[in-house]
């Protein structure tokens, strides 16, 4: 087994709201082991999305247990190791891709010139090279998404969290960017921690796939996926997968009936 790199146990998070409080998080226990390219998936509202925010000390668990690389998520956070991709790409506009790419390196306070070194690496790794004097408006929604993620890994950190990066795109541009992902987990062996509500996509893209109940977010099971690592888009026709998404789709049930 990898070492943990993300290690939670009996994690409850509650929110306060003006109607009485809300279990968001109810009992998560899980370990990601380094390397791992984990997909979190359930309904809307389920707790994937609090999960990873949770993970990067955006919100702070209720009670149990939650360490990132042994630490803390806020000891974590200021130690820099994770990348956050949100669901929209957030570039701004006024900035070239190259400058949205260098902005957390800029506040880290890196040189110029080791931030060009960078910029042009992760250019290279998410294949926009030769765009990084465009503007956001010139690229589109897939390649915006690209340099976001290149942004996340600009400065090098072990761990991608990656909240529906391409809920928003069509079918097409969502395969391919899904393959280029796959190569890019190959290349780098980042630790990566994915939110989805498509099936095929957590199917594809992970070694584990976490099911999520409707809220309160429980995990209603854990599938170790006997994919290779290699994966082109076609091994989707066979039966290994078919049985897979068959469990993740069961799983899904079993949380709604349990409500």
């Amino acid at each position: 087994m990898n070492a943990a790199v993300i290690d939670a146990k009996g994690v409850n998070l509650v929110f306060q709201t003006g109607d009485g409080p809300v279990q968001a998080l109810k009992d998560v226990n899980l370990t990601v082991g380094k390397g791992e390219f984990v997909s979190f998936i359930g309904p809307s509202g389920c707790g994937k999305t609090t999960f990873l925010r949770a993970i990067a000390a955006l919100e702070h668990p209720t009670s149990g247990q939650l360490t990132v690389n042994g630490l803390t998520p806020d000891e974590a956070r200021r130690k820099r190791a994770y990348g956050y991709v949100f669901q929209a790409a957030g570039l701004y506009p006024w900035r070239t891709i190259a400058k949205n790419i260098a902005l957390p390196l800029e506040i880290m306070g890196f040189s110029k010139d080791e931030q060009q070194t960078r910029v042009d690496r992760v250019l290279e790794l998410v294949e926009l090279s030769g765009f990084g004097s465009k503007f956001p408006w010139q690229l589109s929604g897939g390649m915006q998404q690209r340099a976001s993620i290149a942004r996340a890994l600009a400065f090098d950190a072990d761990i991608l969290l990656m909240d529906e990066p391409f809920g928003a795109l069509d079918e097409i541009v969502r395969d391919r960017l899904n393959e280029e992902l796959l190569k890019l987990w190959n290349r780098t062996g980042k630790t990566i921690c994915f939110v989805t509500h498509s099936i095929p996509e957590a199917v594809y893209l992970s070694t584990k796939i976490v099911v999520m109940s409707p809220r309160p977010g429980r995990i209603t099971d854990i599938i170790d996926s006997p994919l290779p690592r290699e994966r082109p888009l076609d091994i989707r026709d066979t039966k290994a997968f078919i049985d897979i998404a068959h469990r993740v789709r069961e799983g899904l049930r079993a949380g709604h009936s349990d409500e």
